[in-house]
């Protein structure tokens, strides 16, 4: 398989074509990052929660943390979309929409993760989709418009789904003569702990169509093929920015719904967790396509939290941590396996092999990547998951734990066994390695330090805020 010719700024110009529009990107990008690494510098814990436009937005621990996690994440995107400009012709002409596209995408989820109130954050997980949509469908696999209509559909459904349980918890609270608010600091009023159909129904239907909107099963079937036929640009926003508003609302309902049904709903995440590491792990073991085995990846990462989050206080800091972690982890496979299909044309398996000789420094950040995707130390994914393994224990559930590493091994082996080839087998590629710059792999270099700090040593403020989220969710 020949290379693809490689393209020079000169070759991709084209009248008319936006040039400001991705360094304005990464402008608007590295604002949005210094103001929220502002506010956490300067707003203590002790002093939130702060309410703001009428008690709709509140800033407390669990906003702050992901605002600064989606933030920082993408700031290395436009980095990354500014690099991928300058020789992609579908790409340059294409920036402009796709940099506005990408900027009200986070405007509404920065807001979402904002929101006080549950069905305002419903609403704008919709809008979200609605912005990455348009994104999806300027992939270059195959039929990408068909995917992205997919996409939509299923968005939808789960979150018509969690609209249903809106309904039911209404009901519940009508029955009783009781006038329900869903904004976050209140609902918890309306709430009953007796036995309540209306009431567990609903949790039921928000868990489900929440969990659909992580990838959990059974409704994950849209993850797969949308990660993998999106851009890649659009695919790490999908993965790890759109990934935690969905996170952020299941905190939500945690934190209203805590000492209301809590065995319900532990139950549910248990029984989505095991179906997610089963189906996560029989399809790593079958694909052969590097970008889709990250996709499952992505669901096994789900099903991982769902299990810690079912056992509540004793995992719940690494529950947290493990969110935080995979956010950067994926950030950082996504961006690299578009440095591979750049350079090799395919997200298909075959036809790479010595990686590592042909592209160094891409080849390296991958492995790093699948390292740390594994749980390897010194990492954060390993501290996080040996401490939802520690808090399974604790809680007495042998089964998950049982159930949690042995999926896990299988999908280690099966991911080593299609990865490590393709990184590290003779190269059949002729020609010198390719050269990569410095600002093409500084965000990614940026990223595996974060990890690296995440799971050695972490400053006390950042553990602090990760602390204070655990015990938000824990009911501490």
């Amino acid at each position: 398989m020949s290379a693809p010719a490689v393209l020079t700024p000169q070759s991709v110009a084209a009248p008319g074509t936006a040039h400001w529009a991705a360094p304005a990107l990464v402008a608007i990008a590295s604002l949005a990052w210094l103001a929220s690494v502002t506010v956490f510098v300067t707003h203590p814990l002790d002093e939130l929660p702060l309410y703001f436009a009428q008690r709709f937005l509140v800033l407390d621990a669990t906003s702050l943390l992901f605002v600064l996690v989606i933030n920082t994440v993408f700031l290395g995107i436009s980095v990354y979309m500014l690099t991928r400009q300058r020789s992609s012709l579908r790409l340059t002409r294409d920036i402009r929409s796709r940099a506005a596209l990408s900027l009200a995408f986070m405007v509404v989820l920065n807001l979402g993760i904002l929101s006080n109130h549950l069905i305002l954050m419903w609403a704008l997980i919709e809008v979200s989709t609605l912005c990455a949509a348009p994104l999806v469908a300027r992939g270059d696999a195959q039929a990408p418009r068909e995917v992205a209509w997919r996409y939509m559909l299923y968005s939808a459904t789960t979150l018509a789904i969690s609209f249903l349980g809106f309904m039911c918890l209404a009901q519940s609270a009508d029955l009783r003569g009781i006038e329900i608010s869903f904004q976050i600091d209140e609902l918890s009023a309306a709430l009953t702990t007796a036995r309540d159909g209306w009431q567990r129904l609903g949790l039921a239907f928000i868990l489900f169509g929440l969990g659909g909107k992580l990838g959990l099963a059974p409704l994950y079937g849209w993850l797969p093929e949308t990660y993998e036929t999106a851009p890649t640009s659009t695919s790490a926003l999908l993965a790890a920015v759109q990934f935690n508003i969905s996170v952020v609302a299941v905190f939500r309902v945690l934190q209203v719904f805590h000492g209301f049904d809590m065995n319900f709903v532990a139950q549910q995440l248990l029984i989505m967790g095991y179906l997610s590491l089963v189906v996560a792990a029989v399809q790593i073991m079958a694909t052969r396509n590097y970008k889709r085995l990250i996709a499952y990846a992505c669901v096994s990462s789900s099903g991982v939290i769902a299990l810690g989050l079912s056992v509540g206080r004793a995992a719940a800091y690494g529950v947290v941590l493990y969110i935080v972690s995979n956010a950067f982890v994926k950030t950082l496979l996504f961006l690299t396996a578009g440095r591979l299909r750049a350079v090799y044309g395919t997200n298909d398996v075959a036809p790479l092999n010595g990686v590592i000789r042909v592209m160094p420094f891409s080849g390296l950040l991958f492995t790093v990547g699948i390292f740390a995707l594994l749980g390897f130390p010194p990492f954060a994914s390993f501290l996080a998951e040996m401490l939802i393994l520690s808090g399974i224990v604790q809680a007495g559930n042998l089964m998950a734990f049982t159930v949690m590493c042995g999926m896990l091994t299988i999908i280690f082996v099966a991911t080593g066994n299609t990865v490590f080839p393709m990184l590290w087998d003779e190269s059949k590629r002729s020609g010198p390695a390719v050269v990569e710059s410095l600002r093409t792999t500084l965000p990614k270099l940026g990223f595996v330090a974060i990890l690296i700090m995440l799971g050695t040593y972490t400053p006390d403020s950042i553990t602090q805020l990760l602390r204070a989220v655990a015990q938000s969710i824990a009911g501490i």
